[in-house]
């Protein structure tokens, strides 16, 4: 064992009966089901230290080498969100316009997106979440980040829900290329554009695409191996496997 690891008990121990632990998970598959990506955003303003705590959850997401290589720049600056959106715009005409290919433009047609992007400037917050290719230990020397994407990823699940927790619409948006969420918002060589999250209130008459509401059931996303052979997942009305 290296002279550098130190270890502490568990801390935060939750000891839940097998029933307890049964009604946790429904009732987490309940809260998560109603969160829908949005499109429609209200104008009304969301303040800043909600949007500080679910970003303070994302940071708790374990990571390669717990080197947490990730960054979150916050928008709520109308300018700088007027500045995204045509800088976001400019792509995604070239997308739409041929370069996505018929067969990725044919499946997004039953979602209904296209090349304009007024969510940007409406909702009141974006998050640009950015990948740390390269950081600095405590001494300020470069050190190696590892498995960024996945890390990343999973602080960007993290946040959806806590975003989601707080009562709050949000959209996952990839314009491709996102270089431009480098330029405009500052951020170093060492960084690279992961992900922008759209985030506010769902506007009144909002809607959503019926198709997307389309989930693949339990036994198309998962296999259960269970006392040396594998079971297929029986479901129940609890949405749970017995």
């Amino acid at each position: 064992m290296s002279d550098d690891y130190e270890a502490i008990p568990l801390p935060h121990v939750q000891k839940l009966s097998d029933k307890e632990s049964r009604e946790h998970a429904l009732s987490y598959l309940e809260h998560v089901r109603k969160r829908h990506s949005v499109r429609d955003f209200a104008a009304t303003p969301v303040p800043k230290d909600i949007i500080e705590a679910c970003v303070r959850a994302a940071g708790t997401a374990p990571s390669g080498a717990n080197h947490q290589p990730w960054h979150f720049a916050c928008i709520s600056d109308p300018r700088v969100k007027r500045e995204i959106r045509e800088a976001a715009e400019i792509e995604e005409a070239e997308f739409y316009g041929g370069r996505g290919g018929d067969e990725w433009l044919k499946n997004l047609s039953k979602l209904g997106t296209d090349q304009f992007k007024p969510f940007l400037e409406t909702a009141p917050w974006l998050i640009a979440i950015f990948v740390e290719r390269q950081g600095t230990d405590e001494k300020g020397k470069k050190r190696k980040n590892y498995y960024m994407s996945e890390s990343v990823g999973i602080a960007t699940g993290f946040l959806l829900n806590a975003l989601h927790s707080a009562g709050l619409g949000t959209l996952t948006h990839t314009p491709n290329p996102m270089k431009f969420l480098s330029n405009i918002l500052k951020r170093p060589a060492t960084e690279r554009p992961y992900m922008l999250i759209v985030v506010g209130h769902p506007a009144e008459d909002a809607t959503v695409p019926a198709a997307a509401l389309q989930k693949k059931p339990l036994e198309e996303i998962a296999s259960f191996f269970v006392d040396g052979s594998e079971d297929s997942p029986e479901t129940g009305n609890t949405g749970l496997t017995r």
